[in-house]
């Protein structure tokens, strides 16, 4: 895969490579970066599914020696209020992955709440332009297809700017490839896409009106 240009020099390792940095995201991996500057030893670290929260959340852990509770919306809130302190009193730093903030994330336990909105908020956005093409051409590597550059341009151009989506199209083209034992390609990708029901209201992909 192409590097892109990242605008943070971490993560450097390539054994962090599954974390694509791009202005989308940026603001999150800065946050994970500079833990040793946070305010109290916990951060929120919210994104939708499927954005690279866990992976990012995991890179941290490695680096930092920290701890994470993942997709914390599962977990009981008051396992979380006890991570939390815990944190502060070992100054070993914990990140808490969920979906959203509150209020969308809706704590009932006050005490949670409180020590909640005095972590640090990193947020994962809507992939950007970069990142788009970036994931999908890493998603046809992944499964070892050959991606041209023009199929990766006309996708990028088109797919609408959610993680979800660009997962579900890569998915979506790369078994169809697989099972039929056809080459990747505009026309190829036109016609597997608009015969899926998935795609049916026009999330992914048109040409664009001329």
């Amino acid at each position: 895969m192409n590097q892109i240009a990242l605008p943070l020099a971490w993560p450097a390792d390539d054994r962090d490579a599954a974390f694509l940095v791009s202005p989308s995201n940026a603001q999150a991996a800065r946050t994970m970066e500079h833990w040793a500057s946070w305010p109290v030893m916990a951060a929120l670290l919210v994104g939708p599914p499927g954005s690279g929260r866990s992976t990012l959340a995991r890179v941290f852990a490695a680096r930092s020696g920290g701890s994470v509770i993942d997709d914390a919306e599962r977990h009981e809130e008051a396992a979380i209020f006890h991570a939390w302190n815990r944190a502060q009193a070992e100054r070993r730093p914990l990140v808490i992955v969920a979906g959203a903030a509150p209020p969308a994330w809706d704590v009932r336990l006050p005490d949670l709440r409180t020590r909640l909105a005095a972590s640090p908020l990193a947020t994962i956005g809507p992939p950007d332009d970069p990142l788009v093409a970036a994931l999908i051409e890493r998603g046809f590597e992944r499964a070892r297809l050959d991606a041209r550059p023009e199929l990766i341009a006309w996708l990028a151009a088109r797919v609408e700017r959610s993680h979800a989506t660009v997962t579900q199209v890569i998915d979506t083209l790369s078994e169809a490839a697989l099972s039929g034992h056809r080459r990747l390609s505009i026309p190829m990708a036109r016609e597997t896409l608009a015969a899926v029901a998935t795609f049916a209201e026009g999330t992914i992909p048109h040409d664009p009106p001329r």
